[in-house]
């Protein structure tokens, strides 16, 4: 018999087999990679069904018992962090692929489906499932939708929300809301699947989704770019969304600093140019014409390095090239191995603010700290930028002053403390920054009415 009442009823309802305790969770994390801590669960819950989960949520329910969900554990703000009351829960055993419709265009999967998986199937299918981030391998389809990821992708087909028709999902009492429709117009009152997506676990746990799929491209441009100033990053993006067919697929911007360190740091990595820039953009173009589709990438760069907006470039001739050109890019999983207790921001601006804001960032960090490293990059094309602040020859990083002085600027562009990563622990103090009272209290009384025994991912997001 269980010490702990919730846990001895949820054994005793669905066995050892999805509820697991002591010493079978010995091999687990329990924590993202946010850094956040985490702490062994009560137990950890892996149900087969939705049908059980949802029993296991009725008990938890009556009983008052605090539950975790947790996806791949990929995400970087502490929101799927176990404390040692917790019970944690994982779809690991959903991860069925259950439909794809080509007529509609729709993928209907689990939630603990690895993305990659449904990458692939598509793929199989002759289609595209559009989400992509460095974590295909380990995330989940849940943990995606719960944190309404971004990724590489999303200048051309949105976040994970843009890409979800229809839920399932348990909330808090147990009770199974389920809208696994296919439409993509569907106007019938409140949209409780866009309520989900993006809540972080605080809402429900998503069990099910629908999810679109698109034409796949026949033919893919890439490109690295240098850059003058960035006033030329933004009329290179501008002029790439009128001219190029399919317009621009992934528009990755580096600044200097990024480029350079990686280059000295990460062995492996190619120099994609030989010569010095203000500005890196990686550029690519997907299209449907198979045929025409690199000549007219070609002659639409030839053309802007000869109105000066670009002052070099280099384009990728096989997909190995292309590859070679995104490990730069990608090469950001190196970072906190290279830079141990890094500050990390995702942060999001106007577009036509960020060249500004990204320069006051660097400002202000090297007149605190002159000797810091600051690693500036980003997704420019949403507006979303990434920076990395480490100090050295400190026995402890000065994290909270770092923190202060970037959000404070964030508040006053009125950009987001979060462009893609979620709120979770991490951020939760600083989301009346990007969120008036109104919002927050509006926040407040959806959580209350879906949660009103606050069990699911409590002091997450609010």
């Amino acid at each position: 018999m269980h010490p702990i009442p919730a846990i001895d009823a949820l054994i005793q309802a669905l066995g050892d087999d999805v509820v697991a305790t002591g010493a079978a969770l010995d091999d687990r994390r329990h924590a993202d990679w946010s850094g956040a801590p985490g702490a062994t669960p009560r137990a950890l819950v892996r149900p087969r069904t939705t049908a059980q989960l949802a029993q296991a949520m009725r008990i938890c329910h009556q009983y008052g018992q605090s539950v975790v969900p947790q996806g791949g554990l990929t995400g970087l703000a502490g929101g799927a962090c176990c404390g040692p009351d917790d019970m944690a829960v994982s779809l690991e055993r959903m991860q069925e692929i259950e439909d794809i419709d080509l007529v509609s265009g729709t993928i209907t999967v689990q939630a603990g489906a690895i993305l990659q998986s449904v990458q692939e199937a598509a793929d199989a299918a002759g289609l595209l499932f559009a989400l992509d981030l460095g974590a295909r391998g380990s995330c989940t389809i849940g943990g995606n939708l719960a944190t309404n990821a971004g990724g590489n992708r999303v200048i051309r087909y949105g976040t994970m929300r843009d890409q979800l028709l229809g839920i399932e999902a348990v909330l808090a009492n147990g009770n199974v809301v389920s809208g696994l429709h296919k439409m993509v117009k569907n106007n019938t009152g409140y949209d409780l699947k866009h309520l989900l997506a993006g809540s972080e676990g605080t809402l429900g746990i998503i069990t099910r989704a629908v999810l679109r799929l698109r034409p796949r491209p026949l033919a893919v441009a890439t490109a690295w770019c240098g850059l003058p100033s960035f006033e030329a990053v933004t009329t290179l993006l501008q002029r790439a969304q009128a001219q190029l067919s399919g317009g621009v697929s992934a528009f990755e911007v580096m600044w200097p600093s990024f480029v350079n360190f990686m280059m000295t740091q990460v062995p492996g990595l190619r120099a994609p140019l030989d010569s010095p820039h203000a500005f890196h953009v990686l550029i690519e173009n997907a299209g449907t014409d198979g045929e025409h589709h690199m000549a007219a990438f070609d002659t639409f760069l030839e053309q802007m390095l000869e109105e000066g907006i670009l002052e070099n470039a280099t384009i990728a001739r096989s997909q190995a090239d292309a590859h070679k050109l995104w490990a730069l890019r990608d090469a950001t999983s190196n970072l906190p191995t290279l830079l141990p207790g890094l500050t990390g921001f995702d942060i999001s601006f106007a577009i036509r603010d960020i060249g500004r804001a990204a320069a006051e960032c660097d400002n202000l960090l090297r007149t605190s700290w002159p000797a810091c490293t600051a690693l500036v990059y980003g997704h420019l094309g949403d507006g979303n930028l990434h920076l990395i602040v480490h100090v050295p020859d400190t026995a402890q990083q000065p994290a909270d002053a770092i923190e202060t002085a970037i959000y404070d600027l964030v508040r006053r562009y009125g950009g987001a403390v979060s462009a893609e990563h979620g709120i979770g622990t991490v951020k939760r103090k600083v989301l009346g920054h990007s969120r008036s009272p109104e919002e927050l209290t509006a926040m407040r009384a959806i959580k209350a009415a879906l949660d009103p025994k606050n069990i699911l991912n409590p002091g997450k997001v609010l």
